[in-house]
């Protein structure tokens, strides 16, 4: 009989600071995201969740003026110690945004896009990628037989899960999610939750959402963003029925934000 192996440190992110020029964004942000789980990012509007997530990945780096201090540790390298290889580092941290973003092209030049720039040049492997990703994310019953079509021709549900289907082409250790249901329906919304229960087997999940319910129902850990700074982190049952701090309790209740 085997043992389960003890889950695996994606993110161990400590104190970590960031500036826009003199606006002072995150403050001393500390938080552990492990393999095999999902953990939520909760907050108001303007707290700095967005802003925290696009660290893990660097995408922050695109924007001006900014600066950080402290340490952003993915498999224990800090990101901001060293001059990371950004193509790399984003082929293993896959990003998904607000809205689905197909490329204007065909299905299935959306799913190979990531793995041809790695190299992959083999239309029989590129096939199998794109089988198996689009099966991954519930939608290759529903386009199989349309995968020269544009992507543009979707429903916003199936874009944004094609978007989903296109960052794990890549194999990426981590998916993030910046509110990938708010722009969806609700039904599109439970497929992309069940999607995300089903995917967590494989990758270490980070999401950004204004939901709360989405959060209780979905997420192992939630961290609770305030002004920049982590009010409270914990199993997000504790965060949910047993906040140690009352500004969370304020929050999830909704009582501000």
């Amino acid at each position: 009989m085997q043992v389960a192996a003890a889950k695996e440190t994606i993110f161990q992110v400590n104190d970590l600071n960031l500036w826009y020029d003199d606006f002072h964004a995150l403050k001393d942000v500390s938080l552990e995201a492990l393999n095999n789980e999902i953990y939520a990012i909760i907050g108001p509007s303007g707290c700095g969740k967005s802003t925290f997530i696009k660290t893990l990945n660097l995408m922050i780096n695109m924007e001006p003026g900014v600066k950080m201090t402290g340490e952003i540790n993915y498999k224990n390298k800090n990101l901001l110690d060293s001059r990371v290889d950004l193509v790399d580092l984003r082929r293993k941290v896959g990003m998904i945004f607000q809205k689905g973003n197909p490329f204007p092209q065909s299905i299935y030049d959306n799913i190979v896009y990531g793995p041809k720039i790695h190299g992959i040049k083999k239309k029989s492997e590129l096939d199998e990628i794109v089988e198996t990703t689009l099966k991954d994310v519930a939608l290759w019953d529903e386009v199989k037989d349309r995968l020269k079509s544009s992507a543009m021709g979707l429903s916003g549900g199936q874009q944004q899960r094609l978007c989903i289907a296109r960052a794990l082409a890549t194999k990426p250790d981590v998916v993030l999610m910046d509110e990938p249901t708010s722009a969806l329906d609700p039904i599109s919304t439970l497929k992309i939750e069940e999607l995300m229960s089903e995917l967590k087997k494989k990758y270490c999940i980070v999401i950004v959402t204004h939901n709360m319910q989405q959060a209780s129902r979905i997420s192992d850990k939630t961290a609770f963003f305030l002004h920049g700074r982590v009010v409270e982190s914990a199993e997000t049952g504790k965060i949910f029925s047993n906040p140690e701090d009352k500004r969370t309790e304020d929050y999830i209740s909704g009582r501000f934000g």
